[in-house]
């Protein structure tokens, strides 16, 4: 029995029933198991991506196949007519909108010498503007016990050599985080991040972190001993989207391990 298989029997019905959710690069890893997770716990969930419209389907087909609530919506989140329309689509759909995991985001590691400015916008553009025109868009739609959820990363303590671009994106998106908690606090609505250590994804095993002497030195670093799961930082997603986190707003949850 597959994960969302189990936990949507167990679960379809669970702590985020009648809410919705739209999840930005949800088309493949940490998105799109977050994109199930939210799902199996009762969410209707808009499926966003960039380019990949067959991996968006095929989350959306293995989220209504177990009797969950999804769609697809394509979009470019570093770009606001995109953002604005990938947030439309939920209205559209829904009529609501409970709940922003702004997931989408690139990564490039280059050693001082070859840092272009080409890559290092592209970076900074998907990481930091992407994150502030989807919550933008989404803002004017989220009520009292709304919940943002930034995926930022694990780089911002460990600051492993030739990421400088990189790492400092995902500090911006730290710093965002507290400083939209406290905008948006009086309005109930809260923002928190997510912080993975490294995770076992197509784009991490693509681009040959996962095998390599890297991989080796942060699980020997790393107190419970082995590299993140998708579903490890999808649990901690739905507990940042639950009301079970109702008194948590502003906070950078570390999901590594123990890494630090």
């Amino acid at each position: 029995m597959s994960t969302l298989t189990a936990r949507a029997t167990a679960k379809l019905s669970g702590k985020l029933t009648g809410r919705v959710a739209v999840v930005t690069g949800a088309s493949k890893g940490i998105g799109a198991a977050i994109a199930k997770a939210l799902a199996a716990e009762g969410a209707s969930v808009v499926v966003n991506y960039a380019s990949s419209q067959a991996g968006a389907d095929a989350v959306v087909a293995a989220i209504t196949e177990v009797g969950g609530k999804a769609l697809a919506a394509q979009g470019d989140v570093s770009k606001a007519a995109d953002a604005q329309r990938v947030i439309d689509a939920a209205i559209a759909a829904y009529g609501r909108l409970d709940i922003l995991v702004n997931n989408a985001g690139v990564y490039e590691f280059s050693a001082l010498a070859d840092i272009t400015e080409d890559r290092f916008h592209w970076m900074f553009n998907v990481n930091v503007l992407g994150p502030l025109l989807a919550t933008q868009a989404a803002a004017k739609h989220l009520g009292e016990g709304a919940s943002i959820i930034n995926i930022g990363s694990g780089v911002t303590t460990v600051l492993p050599p030739e990421s400088a671009v990189y790492t400092g994106t995902k500090g911006a998106l730290d710093a965002i985080t507290g400083v939209l908690a406290v905008e948006l606090g009086a309005r109930k609505i809260r923002v928190n991040s997510i912080n993975p250590g490294m995770v076992e994804t197509e784009g991490t095993l693509s681009q040959g972190f996962i095998g390599s002497a890297l991989e080796t030195a942060l699980v020997a670093q790393t107190p419970l001993g082995r590299v993140g799961q998708p579903d490890d930082i999808a649990d901690v997603a739905v507990f940042l989207a639950s009301d079970d986190s109702r008194w948590l707003t502003g906070e950078k949850l570390t999901a590594g391990g123990g890494l630090r």
